[in-house]
């Protein structure tokens, strides 16, 4: 019996026993932060966002994911946009520098 077959043996149950012990992990912490979300569409919005899978060649969620994502953004925007105005009409200092800066 070769004395490095023992060895080899123990560094790939080591190698697959980590491999697993990660995916146990990654399996773990998606179903923590992946949650499941069940809603209903009207029949033309499915049949647009199948069209749309098929031609761009992506899942259905990733689209939907992508789009919801950028939706989400512009709302953050628009509630800094109009927070910037109201500070911006309240506070005199402020509108006086943005019209200096316009004039120049």
């Amino acid at each position: 019996m070769n004395p490095n077959s023992n060895k080899n043996e123990r560094l790939i149950f080591n190698l697959i026993f980590r491999f697993y012990c990660l995916w146990l992990y990654v399996m773990f912490i998606n179903h923590i932060v992946m949650g499941a979300f069940t809603s209903t569409l009207p029949g033309e919005m499915l049949q647009l966002l199948a069209e749309k899978a098929k031609e761009l060649a992506l899942p259905k969620n990733k689209i939907i994911k992508k789009a919801l994502r950028i939706y989400l953004e512009q709302l953050n925007r628009t509630v800094y946009v109009k927070s910037y105005k109201k500070q911006m009409a309240e506070d005199e200092n402020l509108m006086k520098l943005a019209e200096e800066g316009i004039m120049e």
